[in-house]
């Protein structure tokens, strides 16, 4: 008698649908925080050669990690990124709360990273003392959260898409515009420090990639569509291309340009806001800054939108009849700690609230789907074979509201 399980024929899985799951990822990594190149010049630009290499494994970490957490999703049918942690921590299920722990003070950093970016632009383009900017940013935050959320998440989307073009066209001329040839930079660079940067750099891609993984519960709601584990490599390979494609441009155009922007007071917060200036396209440098400011007061109204959703329901807010004053409350809430978390500056928010939230994301998340999760996703597979077997129908639909799954954390890019 054969007693092996029985599995079903997989399905190829559509490349549109898997472009649209990979997409989701890249438009997380790639939204407003990486358009200011704060992130890029904080944590590759500083190694040179090896920094781009720490990029790509970054990039490869995040991908890897978002595959495995989607199979074991997907492969048991769970129904929600609570019972995805438990599986993977089982036996030790209550180690979930790390999980809980890292993302919302990363969404957190997220939305005052949000704000500090937004002020540090508007200190760059008007001149704006930087703490009035935070406030006048914060009220608008707050005004929006409250009366407009719909209207700006509909908007999201394209606002990110301008922003991300946006940027990608600066990198791209940037390029080619500077004094400083790429591969003078690089051979330079290569000379000077050879492989001495390279622990570093991959120290440096665990922590981008374990911040990155704040997008996680985003993913697997948006990846139920991906009823196979070819499915789910096909989407991620997808999003592994576009975000190191991205990723490594914004670098070798930072890189050519850091000498100007560390010699101008202020310069390295949006890195790519000053490279544009001193490239003295008006035009670029004015859509560019009104594309940021938009997509980065955006995010703040997503992210803190999905942050109400989820705590005006407390019993505590119980008495309190009215839906908007509850959403008042607790938007403001939000707010005033952002706000104050914002008050250290973006660069500080990237190097440190960023990086420690990246210690406990590698830690919690990267470094555990990455061991326990390959194997205990492998033997489960072998044992179950996975839930519901696969369908180019499934496939196809996309009904999940990615955007409802989880705050908006595109500004992590």
């Amino acid at each position: 008698m054969n007693n092996k399980p029985q599995t079903r024929k997989t399905s190829k899985t559509p490349f549109f649908a898997a472009f649209s799951v990979g997409a989701v990822l890249f438009s997380a990594h790639a939204g407003g925080g990486f358009a200011t190149g704060n992130q890029a010049n904080t944590y590759y630009v500083g190694l040179g050669w090896s920094g781009i290499i720490a990029a790509v494994i970054a990039m490869l970490l995040l991908t890897l990690t978002m595959r495995q957490a989607m199979v074991m999703y997907n492969s048991r049918g769970l129904s929600s990124y609570k019972e995805l942690f438990q599986t993977l921590y089982h036996p030790f299920d209550k180690l979930e709360w790390v999980f809980e722990i890292f993302f919302y003070i990363m969404v957190l950093m997220a939305v005052a990273a949000a704000i500090s970016g937004a002020a540090s632009a508007l200190q760059s383009y008007f001149g704006l003392n930087y703490y009035i900017g935070v406030g006048i940013v914060g009220v608008i935050v707050l005004m929006l959260t409250i009366f407009g959320a719909g209207i700006v998440r509909a908007a999201s989307t394209w606002m990110g898409i301008a922003i991300l073009v946006t940027a990608i066209s600066i990198y791209a001329i940037g390029i080619f515009k500077s004094d400083s040839g790429l591969f003078t930079v690089l051979a330079s660079d290569f000379t000077k420090t050879g492989f001495g940067n390279m622990p570093k750099a991959i120290f440096n891609s665990f922590v981008y990639a374990g911040f990155q993984c704040v997008t996680l519960p985003t993913m697997i709601a948006c990846g139920t569509t991906m009823r196979s584990e070819r499915g789910c490599s096909k989407a991620m390979w997808i999003s592994f291309v576009m975000n190191a494609v991205a990723l490594t441009l914004s670098i070798f155009m930072l890189m050519c340009w850091q000498g100007v922007y560390n010699s101008v007071d202020g310069g390295a917060t949006i890195p790519t806001l000053t490279a544009c200036n001193a490239m003295s396209i008006r035009a670029l440098t004015v859509i560019y800054g009104v594309c940021l400011l938009l997509c980065l007061i955006s995010t703040g109204v997503t992210t803190i939108f999905g942050f109400v959703s989820r705590f005006e329901k407390l019993p505590i807010f119980s008495g309190i009849k009215s839906a908007t004053t509850r959403s008042a409350i607790v938007s403001a809430f939000i707010i005033v700690l952002s706000m104050t978390i914002s008050i250290a500056g973006l660069t500080n928010i990237i190097k440190y609230g960023y990086g420690y939230c990246g210690y406990l994301g590698a830690a919690a998340v990267v470094i555990p789907f990455l061991t326990v999760g390959v194997y205990k996703n492998r033997k489960y597979i072998k044992e179950h074979g996975f839930a519901g077997g696969s369908s180019v129908e499934a496939d196809v639909k996309y009904e999940i509201s990615c955007s409802e799954a989880a705050p908006s954390t595109a500004v992590c890019g």
